[in-house]
Order: C-alpha cells, then structure tokens, then sequence
C-alpha cells in the first residue's frame, strides 16, 4: 500500500508513520490531532476514493498524506458513503498493525465523514456516527469533517 504527500512524494505505510513520528516530535508539546478521512467522486467509468491521513498541530499547520483506490462505478450514495466509511476505519487498523498504535492512543484520533446537516446524506448521520462512535473512534460531519471534504476531496479528480 503506497501513500502519496505533497512534500515527499509516494511512501510506503511504514515510511508515513515514520514521517508521522518525526512531525509529532518536532514540537512533542504542541497539541495534535491524527485525522482520518475518505471522499469519493464518481464517473461513467469508475469510483475514485481518496482516503487522508492528516496530522494536525492544533493553530500551527498540519501534514497529509493520502491514497487514491479506484473501483467499478458506485452510483448509490448510501453504498459510496458506507464505503468511505469502511476504508477509513481499515486504515486505522492497518496503523494499529503496522506499529502506529503508540502514536494513536497518545493523541485524539477523528474519523472524518463526508455527511452533514444539508443534502442527500443527513439520513445517515446517525448511524455513520454510531458505527464510527460504537468501535471507539470520535466521528466529526461537515462543517467539521475537514480530512474528508477539504483533504481527501481535493485529490478525487
């Protein structure tokens, strides 16, 4: 599995959570967020998903990382966004495994859905957040849900 970041280019998972690692040491006093989020667009010929890990250093900046998986087309929206959910959620136990789960339980960690109070997706608000909530994870909609609508939503195209 290969991550991409902007300012080192394609990584592999452990060399993320490295990355990770020495961006949470720069400044180990500063408050931080890890942020989980996936976003999809869909075509005639496929569904792109975007999943975003974003490490943020509350009112300081942050750094992303992101990776683009592209499927058969998924026109239902409740199935795309079950979809995002479940990829973003393997993500963090794919972490977990790979040796990140110090980094994980030592700062908040948000699960950002791209669903929100307006549109087609209210309706599934409540049970997203629940599932997302009932596995141990804070889960954050939009207007909060940056990872997803901001970062991972840049880079469906």
């Amino acid at each position: 599995m290969q991550f991409r970041s902007p300012t080192s280019g394609l990584l592999s998972v452990d060399q993320m959570i490295r990355h990770i690692a020495a961006y949470l040491e720069e400044d180990p006093k500063a408050a931080h967020k890890i942020v989980i989020g996936t976003d999809s667009q869909t075509t005639h010929q496929a569904t792109t998903f975007v999943t975003a890990v974003v490490i943020h250093r509350v009112g300081k900046g942050a750094r992303f990382f992101f990776r683009k998986q592209r499927m058969k087309p998924m026109y239902d929206l409740r199935h795309r966004i079950y979809r995002e959910t479940e990829l973003s959620l393997s993500l963090v136990e794919l972490l977990n495994a790979q040796g990140m789960n110090s980094l994980l339980s030592a700062w908040p960690l948000e699960i950002h859905i791209d669903i929100g109070q307006q549109g087609e997706t209210k309706a599934l608000i409540t049970e997203i957040k629940g599932w997302v909530t009932s596995v141990g994870y804070v889960a954050r909609i939009k207007p909060e849900s940056f990872g997803a609508s901001a970062v991972a939503d840049r880079f469906t195209s």
